[in-house]
């Protein structure tokens, strides 16, 4: 449905200024984030692999340990923000991650890499699903998808921006106390996840009635609106906890099909800086550490646009089942296919409509739990979802290099993640025709059973 047909002056002015004062700050939380995690990636073909005297899989493996601790952490750490609001909890996790961040500056070793990057996962742990559990709680779930795109568009900015900073950084080799250039790259990269992990304490706060930004009645329409919706939601399921989010066949289901979807994402971030080393070979020619940032950029800029208007049309028509499942038909034939196109421009093409189809499926996908859960088992939940989903984070990277190592190229290790993102489309569309929730249900009852 259309919300711009029927929202009311109230509505619309209480939405403006969620995604106006909230959404912005929050979505450069996430870019940080997201910066801080992938930055190693940016660091390997620049010097940190031959100064660590790392072969494809010991990186694959240091790239995706970080994943362990937060895997580990990941639903505890979204069930204590629930408990202790999300203004404290987000910014203690920003700031504990940026602390372990800024040791990378001084790493020595494959072993100190491990070690930081585990350490790395544990501080980060809840941040994701604790910024999707606190951007949900502020606006009513016909406005979700909107707000959450806005958030999202974080995320390809990061290598938007991101990839040529790194590479900016990277190039000042030596200015600063004679740190080698990929290490100055951490500790830019870190600080401002300090920074505004202090703001973030000051600046974020946990509901509408506490915001004096909004007037007191928009303050009362969204407390109104978000508390009908909660009771409605509550209603709807005969438990409303923690035991029920883990026990959901829809919750595991979500969390497979996010599976696949991030295994594309880690194997593009943590890889592409690679695969454009490799451009130098094929062309003859040289790309100095600014332009291969800026290469490494070019699949995202028209990720963010494209995110944007399929967002922006599944709020139009009402989110449909192929909003998700499309993406991932084209992420699942263009990333093996790009390793056939016989040049770097042909290759960046393809390469671009995989991220386009990551993008464009994300925000649409993470409407979907709240639209069943609510309350802790909507904390419990979407943390299960992204823990699942980010064991991907973990084993994409480890296999993609273990099998490069063993087969010597990339082809199997992109047809493994076009693997991955078909299954997800399937699973997609399986859950669609039995579950009345989700996009695109048929069947007048879920026929995936929820057991209690």
């Amino acid at each position: 449905m259309d919300t711009t047909q029927t929202e009311t002056p109230v509505a619309k002015s209480a939405i403006r200024k969620v995604s106006i004062r909230l959404v912005p700050f929050v979505a450069l939380m996430f870019f940080i984030n997201y910066l801080d995690r992938t930055a190693i990636g940016f660091a390997s073909p620049n010097g940190m692999n031959d100064d660590l005297a790392l072969s494809a899989a010991q990186f694959g493996f240091a790239s995706g340990v970080f994943f362990i601790g937060y895997i580990l952490l990941e639903v505890p750490s979204n069930l204590a923000l629930h408990k202790f609001g999300a203004r404290r909890w987000l910014a203690r996790i920003m700031v504990s991650w940026g602390i372990v961040a800024l040791l990378f500056t001084w790493v020595q070793n494959f072993e100190q890499l491990v070690v930081l990057r585990f350490l790395l996962g544990v501080a980060e742990a809840g941040f994701f699903p604790g910024a999707i559990l606190f951007l949900s709680l502020w606006v009513p779930s016909q406005y979700r998808g909107r707000i959450l795109m806005l958030f999202y568009l974080a995320q390809p900015l990061t290598t938007v921006i991101g990839a040529p900073l790194a590479g900016a950084l990277i190039q000042q080799h030596g200015v600063f106390f004679g740190l080698e250039g990929w290490r100055f790259m951490f500790m830019g990269v870190a600080i401002p996840a300090i920074v505004v992990g202090v703001i973030a304490w000051f600046y974020l706060k946990d509901k509408p009635s506490d915001a004096k930004w909004l007037t007191l009645e928009e303050q009362t329409w969204l407390t109104s609106a978000l508390e009908a919706e909660r009771k409605t939601t509550a209603a709807s399921q005969k438990h409303v906890s923690v035991r029920f989010a883990f026990s959901s066949g829809r919750v595991w289901m979500l969390s497979f099909i996010y599976f696949g979807f991030i295994y594309g994402l880690y194997a593009l971030a943590f890889f592409l800086p690679t695969i454009i080393e490799g451009f130098q070979t094929a062309t003859g020619g040289t790309f100095d550490v600014l332009q291969k940032g800026l290469i490494t950029a070019i699949p995202y800029l028209p990720a963010a646009v494209v995110m944007y208007f399929w967002s922006r049309d599944a709020g139009k028509r009402g989110l449909k089942t192929w909003h998700i499942a499309i993406p991932a038909v084209a992420g699942a034939v263009s990333i093996p296919l790009a390793l056939f196109t016989g040049s770097p421009v042909a290759t960046i093409a393809v390469i671009t409509v995989t991220a386009c189809a990551i993008f464009a499926a994300l925000p649409n996908f993470w409407t979907l739990p709240t639209q069943f859960l609510t309350g802790v088992a909507a904390a419990a939940g979407v943390a299960l979802i992204n823990t699942i989903g980010n064991l991907a984070g973990f084993s994409a990277p480890y296999i993609t290099g273990a099998v490069h190592d063993w087969t010597g190229g990339y082809q199997v290790p992109m047809f493994i993640v076009g693997g991955f993102m078909l299954l997800s489309a399937v699973l997609m569309v399986i859950l669609a025709r039995r579950s009345r929730v989700l996009p695109g249900a048929t069947a007048p009852t879920p026929a995936v059973e929820e057991t209690r």
